[in-house]
């Protein structure tokens, strides 16, 4: 690492790394000098901390200060001062208006760079104390207790989910809106998601109130058939002037009563036939009894010749940059950086008010202030390193959340095998070990873990599990809703989807990169003739993407996606050197209308992959991050900001600085073994070397015999490995 003696995080202290993290000791000095500067030069009277993170470098200085190269053969750029600078969002908490900040530390001190009031209509994200607060304002709201009594729920039995609300035309723009889940407990630790109630209330989250309870329709059968039909018309979307309360004429569903647990000490006292725990399992340990093969230097990882900068930030949680592999000697650079961008779960139901389900839980919320503390043993198993996180609390204060990134090995299987079945011949078997790098977050009812495997072929892994339990509601006796499943008794749970949209930042052997589409083409020559004789011909078509685009998953073709370096080819294929993108696993379609709400607030969805120039910094400020726009709560139209409208101008993207966004993701139709806790539910992605080493890269990977290993039963005989 070249290393400047100019660039200072705090006073006397260099950073290691220009893309570490705000320490909380910087948090708390950068959102003391903002509040100072919110008192002594602006008229706002009392503010809320949204989000206060490093505000990166950009990338030719990040890449001078490392010593990377920006294009194959070149000479590192000469290194330049970097100012450590931080991004806040806040909220005027009296006017409901959100304000961004860059905030510089110069000379020894912290210093307001820009302050820039946020346009009309605009939000900062929800912060963890809004949606915890919503369960209390909705808990201890007279309206909300009368209509929870009319089903026999008393105030103490009330819980509520908050959820961003999307958007509702009833409301004005600046209201910091909100919409509840509602349901009963019980008991203290009652799986309170078994008794769903059936009301929704709107709270003004800056407010502190309910605005607004909504009621959902139901669906009945007919004359004991499998038709159904709606108690109320599917129009009936509630107009402006109506009072607090809409129930469409609606019949009440109570809740229902009955327990469904999760938690064994609970389903031993609720499970009606009883419950115990597997008996015959026998312990299965993860030993490495000579320690990790990794090596940590601050936030700067390596192993097995590939060297990383990872980091947590408030929206995107792991942030992986500068990841480079050492060919041999060349130390060739691959990405600049991979982090989620955007995610979003839309449900199906077309009927009011559950078309506002769409949660957008990077955007509207963030995935690092959803982060767990991994628990040894348990998230994570064998020798485990961890990194901590922090983000801003409302006052400016930084929480802490210790164990947030889990790094550890794991064995991954064979990662190369081949026997000489001849008389004599001889076998190797060399078994693959992976690098996983970790984050699990609870986003109200659901959760998901957040995998990147790193393998010692070159290929990168891009895994997300999903679990926890579904988003349900009430439904009445005999009901059978379209869109929907009945995992239980008088409980539903509608039909929805994960999308995941991720953020690839290429450097492959230098920042001019190109994606080449490849398609699998059967030849068209028939069969007899002297092209295509047995009739079995088939190819690869290959299409450069010349300029900015949006790109379709092709199934029928296999198509699949490779981004190379124009200038720089592998010796005996011929072919740019690259790495391809596999995605084909997870690919899943938009479901809703393009000019539904769902598409105009989520402009990403409409393709599979998208190709765009890198532009860190515009003349408007503006930079290409976050492929649905960098304020996301309740925007009613598709922002100015998003990766639709980065490709209109169809600007070139043949050997240039580009960015790939790919979407990864799952069409859920609940099961009942879904149900009351979800077995993990997995998405991968993979990114492949092609023709960017010169052969395989794990040939010097070592054979080995794990001698601990011995056979199940005394009467077998282990077979030694041999090569």
């Amino acid at each position: 690492m070249v290393a400047s003696a100019l660039n200072t995080a705090t006073e006397g202290q260099s950073f290691k790394h220009p893309l570490d993290p705000l320490t909380p000791d910087e948090l708390t000095a950068v959102t003391r000098v903002v509040r100072l500067h919110i008192a002594e030069k602006t008229p706002i009277k009392a503010v809320k901390f949204i989000l206060c993170n490093l505000l990166p470098p950009s990338k030719r200085a990040v890449l001078a200060y490392l010593g990377i190269p920006l294009e194959t053969g070149a000479k590192p750029e000469e290194p330049v001062q970097i100012a450590r600078k931080a991004e806040v969002d806040l909220l005027d908490a009296v006017e409901g208006v959100g304000h961004n900040l860059i905030v510089a530390f110069r000379d020894g001190k912290w210093e307001i760079e820009k302050m820039t009031r946020l346009a009309k209509g605009a939000q900062p994200q929800l912060s963890m104390e809004e949606l915890l607060n919503c369960e209390k304002v909705v808990q201890n709201s007279p309206l909300v207790r009368k209509v929870a009594a009319e089903i026999g729920i008393s105030p103490e039995q009330i819980f509520c989910d908050g959820w961003a609300v999307g958007y509702d035309d009833r409301f004005p723009e600046q209201r910091r809106i909100q919409q509840g889940m509602c349901f009963a407990r019980f008991s203290e630790h009652d799986n309170l998601y078994a008794h769903p109630l059936d009301f929704i209330p709107i709270v003004d989250a800056n407010a502190g109130e309910v605005l607004h309870i909504d009621f959902p329709p139901s669906y009945k059968a007919v004359n004991g058939s499998d038709k159904v039909e709606l108690t109320v018309p599917s129009t009936a979307f509630p107009p402006r002037e109506e009072g607090p309360i809409n129930n469409s004429g609606r019949d009440r569903i109570p809740p229902p009563k009955r327990a469904h647990d999760y938690l064994p000490d609970l389903m031993e006292k609720t499970e009606p036939d009883g419950f115990e725990l597997r008996k015959d399992l026998k312990p299965l340990h993860v030993i490495q009894p000579e320690g990790v093969s990794f090596k940590m230097d601050g936030n700067v990882l390596e192993w097995q010749n590939w060297k990383m900068h990872i980091a947590f930030a408030h929206r995107e949680g792991i942030v992986l940059s500068t990841v480079t592999y050492n060919d041999h000697g060349e130390i060739r650079p691959l990405f600049y950086r991979l982090a989620l961008a955007e995610m979003i779960v839309p449900y199906g139901a077309p009927e009011y008010p559950h078309p506002r389900k769409h949660a957008f839980d990077a955007g509207e919320y963030g995935i690092g202030q959803m982060a767990n503390q991994l628990s040894l043993g348990c998230d994570c198993v064998g020798q485990i390193h961890y990194l901590d996180g922090c983000f801003a609390a409302h006052d400016g204060s930084p929480i802490e959340v210790k164990n947030v990134v889990c790094i550890h090995e794991e064995d991954a299987g064979v990662l190369w095998k081949h026997t000489d079945f001849r008389p004599g011949g001889r076998t190797r078997t060399v078994r693959s070990r992976r690098l996983v790098i970790s984050m699990a977050c609870t986003l109200a009812n659901y959760e998901y873990i957040w995998n990147y495997h790193f393998y010692q072929d070159g290929s990168i892994g891009i895994e997300v599990r999903l679990t926890g339990i579904l988003q349900v509601y009430v439904g009445a006796d005999g009901e059978r809703s379209p869109y929907a499943t009945t995992v239980a008794p008088n409980v539903n749970a509608h039909y929805h989807q994960h999308v995941f949209s991720y953020r690839l930042d290429p450097m492959i052997d230098g920042i001019k990169n190109t994606v080449i589409e490849a398609d699998v083409e059967m030849l068209d020559a028939p069969t007899g003739s002297k092209e295509n004789f047995a009739g079995n011909g088939f190819y690869t078509k290959e299409t450069r993407l010349a300029t900015e685009t949006g790109r379709q998953y092709d199934i029928s073709k296999e198509r699949r996606w490779r981004i190379v370096n124009p200038q720089k080819r592998h010796y005996s294929s011929g072919k740019e050197v690259g790495y391809s993108l596999g995605i084909k696993g997870g690919v899943v379609p938009m479901l809703a209308k393009d000019d539904s709400w769902l598409a105009k607030r989520a402009p990403f969805l409409k393709n599979a992959l998208w190709v765009c120039r890198d532009v860190e910094s515009g003349e408007d400020g503006s930079e290409r991050v976050y492929p649905a726009g960098k304020y996301v709560p309740l925007t009613r139209e598709t922002p100015a900001d998003s990766v639709g409208n980065w490709v209109k101008d169809e600007q070139p993207t043949d050997g240039e600085d580009i960015l790939v966004y790919f979407n990864i993701g799952t069409t859920h139709i609940p099961r009942p073994e879904d149900w009351p806790v979800m077995p993990v539910d997995t998405l991968n992605v993979t990114l492949k070397p092609v023709s960017f080493f010169k052969k395989n890269p794990s040939l010097d990977v070592p054979g080995t015999q794990d001698h601990l290993s011995v056979p199940a039963q005394p009467t077998q005989n282990g077979h030694a490995c041999h090569s």
